[in-house]
């Protein structure tokens, strides 16, 4: 079953992301998900993300696709018109890859190349739109279209974000616009996850919790101050901190795995963003049982 299946079947399903690499030496990042073959459903490629150059996420997805293994197209809203992202959308059919996850994008200041001009022609709701106008035969401006691609279209969602109603009201746009499923921002505040989703339960929409493995209780400082919709708990910095450095994959394992177990009752799946830790991906979902 492809990932669209596995959610209609209500199985409790698991992504892991890539992250394509500066350069053209794609191959450990291959070697990476080939790793993890068998452990995750599906791969998320990220599309330059924090706006630093890299290499694309659609090559990279249509690679993992020759290795049979299942990738979602992530395409951001920041460097494309409305041309290129609906070129995009089709080379993407054409190349086999079926899940997309649409994205606004982060802001060209937060990158490498700070000279960028951010495009932002179209935010992640107009995208899915104009993805589901091409699913239905015609391009954004109503011309027709020789060929349709087929997608499973899902966004992102931050149940953390302050007020929690703005975020259900975006949800119930890209719903109408499109979106079969969602992944969340990193997850720590399962209670404040637990009272979202009960909220979210109206939609009846698949949603993936995202899990970010913390790798220092800086990393996790960071989040607080800077990621909108993030907040690390004061018990999990503690943990961090007062870990050796040899020790601090051990406890970031640790309270993965307590964070997956207590989410894992409350939603359809989860999304781990290991950030360069991919190898400690088995281990994770090994302590939290699966």
């Amino acid at each position: 079953m492809n990932l669209e299946e596995k959610l209609k079947s209500g199985k409790f399903v698991i992504t892991s992301e890539i992250g394509p690499p500066k350069g053209t030496n794609i191959a450990p990042h291959i070697e990476e998900a080939e790793y993890l073959r068998g452990k995750v459903d599906a791969f998320n490629v990220t599309d330059m993300q924090s706006s630093v150059m890299r290499l694309g996420s659609l090559a990279t997805c249509r690679l993992l696709f020759e290795k049979g293994l299942e990738p979602v197209f992530q395409l951001t809203c920041r460097d494309r018109n409305r041309l290129a992202l609906q070129s995009d959308l089709l080379s993407a059919a054409v190349l086999g890859i079926k899940n997309v996850l649409v994205l606004t994008g982060d802001h060209t200041v937060l990158g490498d190349h700070l000279q960028a001009k951010p495009v932002f022609d179209l935010d992640s709701v107009s995208l899915l739109k104009v993805a589901t106008g091409l699913m239905e035969g015609k391009d954004m401006v109503g011309n027709e279209l020789d060929g349709t691609p087929d997608f499973f279209l899902g966004a992102v969602v931050s149940p953390g974000y302050d007020p929690q109603e703005l975020q259900l009201i975006k949800m119930e746009k890209k719903i109408e616009s499109g979106a079969k499923f969602f992944q969340t921002q990193a997850v720590y505040d399962l209670a404040a996850f637990e009272t979202f989703m009960k909220a979210a339960s109206r939609f009846g929409i698949p949603v993936l919790g995202g899990i970010v493995l913390l790798k220092s209780a800086g990393m996790a400082k960071f989040m607080n101050e800077n990621v909108a919709g993030v907040n690390v708990p004061d018990k999990y910095i503690k943990m961090m901190a007062a870990a050796d450095k040899k020790e601090r994959a051990k406890v970031s394992i640790g309270i993965a795995a307590e964070l997956i177990n207590g989410m894992k009752n409350l939603c359809q799946g989860i999304h781990i963003m290991p950030l360069g830790w991919e190898k400690y991906v088995p281990a994770v979902l090994e302590t939290a049982g699966f």
